[in-house]
């Protein structure tokens, strides 16, 4: 038996070692959407600051400030992974997730005063914020590395797309942990907050003071695991064969595809690790001109202004309590991305990423004309739930589908990370620029911010479904080398 064993290789620890690189996925979830359950008790505490005045815009930029950290971290990656290797710069990871999560529940460690709002504990408290945001850039580009880099030819695909249900996964489990974290208490209204501690609603002066700390913390048990558990895994064999380590190489790749086929899959490694690399705009400008506007529309349709101020927009519909349907728009998430990965192969790039554009848009549309009407508050919670669930099965896994098919080999690594901070770029804009838009009136009381936003969103999403119709190729049943010829014809 364990000779059959030995030949074969043994699914069981090729899943493991996936499973524990796929929790930097869902701790790239967790942390990127924790703000939308902790957002309004932070704002309510700083906006009660007597030295400065916590505005919206200060608000947009407190909310997305790890956003700045996930540029940074996605920038690093690739020197990182290079030098250091891709599991210690995993371990980096947790590490950065496990030290922002403490430091963004207790922001005044060592050097403020407790519970006090300032001006100097709102700039450590983005500090604590960024450093997190960096965890979350080396987790999204190193994670499908290492999952790619360790699994066989013939289900690396299937592996790497379960990387994207980790991140939605992370974000409906910290939907579920702010639900119950804030439990029989509400969230301040916003017509209190910079009244005083005193003017806001009793039920609601717990989450000012103590749970939007919990709702970060609590991201420190997961970052622990995982920077311990990432400690057990094995180092890529592609990596180890990059610094001269053939013989731990040929070990992992006999222990995960059999010892037969170890030998010959080392050969492959050793023969392709040398690779000719050319020129960024060698097959064209529209070839990285498309690259990175699929990264751009995956962010400017506005999902994560969604995910991110999801109970917010719930709770300016009059929702009694928003993390319940929250959380509901979190399951329906997860279904719809399983629609993705088990349709991408089937039905193809382009279909998905068009149908989904269309139905973002129908969404958005339905709610910019339909919120803040007495009355019509399911019809606009049902358009958030439509709009949300057509970004899952198409811009949210699809994009890094296309991103990781779409160049060239001989561009990718350059091109690939030009794309990705392009899109962590426009994340930041986006919910940056989320609350200052939603609040814009013409005149007092109007909702001129409310159908702006979604409406800019709307059109958004048919531009991006014109673009995907127009320009974009499609890659299903392509092999890379397809792509080369593509581009170069192109040329």
């Amino acid at each position: 038996m364990q000779t059959s064993q030995s030949e074969r290789g043994s699914r069981a620890y090729l899943f493991s070692i996936v499973l524990v690189a796929v929790l930097g996925g869902l701790l790239f979830g967790y942390d990127t959407a924790v703000i939308s359950g902790a957002e309004k008790g932070l704002q309510a505490f700083f906006m009660e600051a007597q030295d400065f005045a916590y505005t919206d815009g200060w608000h947009g930029f407190t909310s997305a400030s790890a956003l700045i950290g996930c540029i940074i971290g996605s920038a690093l990656s690739g020197f990182l992974a290079t030098n250091f290797g891709r599991k210690k710069s995993l371990i980096i990871a947790g590490l950065l997730f496990f030290v922002s999560a403490l430091g963004s529940m207790d922001p005044e460690f060592l050097f403020f005063e407790y519970g006090t709002p300032t001006y100097s504990l709102l700039l450590m408290f983005n500090v604590y914020r960024i450093i997190g945001g960096v965890g979350v850039g080396l987790a999204s580009a190193i994670c499908p590395m290492y999952i790619g880099e360790v699994a066989p030819s013939n289900i690396r695909g299937m592996l790497v797309s379960w990387n994207q249900f980790a991140i939605i996964f992370g974000q409906l489990v910290v939907y579920f942990v702010n639900f119950f974290i804030l439990g029989d208490h509400i969230q301040p209204l916003v017509e209190e907050m910079g009244k005083g501690i005193a003017a806001i609603n009793p039920a609601a002066q717990w989450t000012v003071t103590t749970g939007w700390r919990y709702m970060f913390g609590s991201e420190a048990i997961p970052a622990g695991l995982f920077a311990l558990l990432i400690c057990f895994v094995p180092e890529t064999p592609r990596y180890l064969v990059s610094i001269g380590q053939d013989q731990k190489a040929v070990g992992i790749l006999a222990r995960i595809n059999g010892s037969s086929r170890a030998a010959e899959i080392l050969q492959n490694i050793k023969d392709t690790m040398v690779v000719k690399t050319e020129k960024l705009m060698t097959y064209g400008f529209m070839c990285i001109f498309i690259g990175i506007m699929l990264s751009v529309f995956q962010q400017a349709v506005g999902i994560n202004a969604v995910l991110y101020y999801a109970p917010r927009i719930f709770g300016d519909m009059g929702m009694e309590n928003p993390m319940v349907i929250t959380v509901f728009m979190g399951v329906i998430n997860i279904l719809f991305t399983l629609v993705a990965i088990f349709t991408v192969e089937k039905w193809g790039r382009k279909p998905l990423l068009i149908c989904g554009s269309l139905g973002m848009a129908l969404g958005a549309f339905g709610v910019a004309t339909t919120f803040g009407h007495a009355g019509l508050e399911l019809i606009t919670a049902a358009s958030l739930l439509v709009y949300s669930a057509s970004f899952m099965f198409s811009w949210g896994p699809i994009c890094w589908v296309l991103i990781a098919e779409i160049f060239p080999n001989t561009i990718r690594g350059a091109a690939v990370a030009i794309a990705v901070a392009f899109q962590w770029i426009f994340n930041f804009i986006v919910s940056s620029t989320f609350v200052p838009m939603f609040n814009m009136h013409l005149q007092p009381g109007d909702d001129f911010g409310h159908w702006f936003t979604y409406g800019l969103y709307g059109v958004i999403c048919i531009i991006a479904a014109v673009f995907v119709w127009r320009l974009v190729p499609e890659t299903k049943g392509k092999t890379l080398e397809d792509m080369t010829q593509l581009w170069g014809k192109k040329r």
